[in-house]
């Protein structure tokens, strides 16, 4: 199976208990209380189907698996974080910063999977938990499946050590750096400030402080001959690199985004955009600011080959 930069297999998490993460909030400046917990859990559910009716409209197969009312897991609207699934049959299992977080992890998904897409290897990373160390999927990870480049942004859950060991057993090349947001805080998840498309990469270039790391990004995003879209701090903490390109049933190139990061962006850059796929986009403002993540964090693409 030829590894492609994208899919048209979703896996998507439907809440029962969204809400603010008391857990996560200290390391993610994109959380913003506004809503009482049962509207919030009430508006993010229609937020979350009509998101997923529009990329089904739109040809994508996603895969819907509910949320369980027990265990109380506010954030497990974010499946990317503790799961990724690999071209070669390969899934990682991640390290995740706040305990009710790792409760996320079910096993019952994976054997959901196991019906449809052929898998040949689990490798489990959450035990650096008891270290106190993590990697958050690709929310701490933005790959380039194609370069098989791990793009990263060390931060409270981006360690070091266990990106270095994901990069050794799923053959990435490690290109980590430090980024910030406009008040010198640390960017939490790499994905919130780059996307990587098959042609382009939207990046905020602003967070990245140190002017070796930054010339470092952008020569290897120029030789690996992405079209570098540049986003500001204000486009950033709109969501707009909090996007995902996929792919249709026909083949067809899709780039997915909040309503709130369409909005965003100007049109020399939806139209640089656009020479890449289709922009689809959803209104999903309180999943945004109650949970401090977008469309992105929403899908995990399941890259496994399909069972034959």
């Amino acid at each position: 199976m030829v590894n492609q930069q994208s899919t048209s297999h979703i896996l998507m998490i439907r809440p029962v208990n969204f809400g603010f993460n008391e857990e996560t909030a200290g390391s993610n400046a994109f959380q913003k209380r506004n809503t009482d917990k049962n509207s919030a859990n009430e508006q993010a559910q229609w937020e979350f189907d009509g998101m997923v009716n529009i990329l089904r409209e739109n040809g994508v197969d996603v895969t819907v698996v509910d949320d369980t009312p027990d265990p109380y897991t506010p954030d497990s609207i974010f499946p990317n974080n503790w799961i990724s699934f690999h071209h070669d049959g390969d899934i990682f299992l991640y390290p995740m910063q706040a305990e009710n977080r790792r409760l996320e992890r079910r096993e019952d998904i994976i054997a959901q999977l196991e019906d449809v897409f052929e898998v040949k290897h689990i490798t489990d990373l959450s035990g650096f938990e008891q270290e106190s160390k993590f990697l958050e999927g690709t929310g701490s990870m933005v790959l380039d499946r194609v370069s098989k480049i791990a793009y990263a942004c060390i931060s409270p859950r981006t360690d070091r050590e266990v990106l270095a060991l994901f990069c050794e057993q799923a053959g990435y090349k490690e290109v980590s750096f430090h980024a910030y947001d406009e008040y010198h805080m640390a960017i939490y998840h790499t994905n919130v400030l780059m996307c990587i498309g098959s042609g382009f990469a939207v990046i905020c270039l602003d967070s990245i402080t140190d002017s070796d790391e930054k010339n470092a990004v952008t020569s290897i995003l120029k030789l690996t001959h992405k079209e570098i879209i540049s986003i500001s701090f204000e486009q950033m903490n709109q969501f707009a690199g909090n996007m995902l390109e996929v792919k249709n049933k026909d083949g067809e190139t899709l780039i997915v985004m909040s309503q709130n990061a369409f909005n965003a962006l100007d049109d020399e850059q939806k139209g640089a955009l656009e020479k890449y796929g289709k922009l689809v986009y959803a209104d999903i403002n309180t999943i945004e600011t109650n949970g401090g993540g977008s469309a992105r964090c929403m899908m995990a693409e399941v890259h496994l080959p399909e069972s034959r």
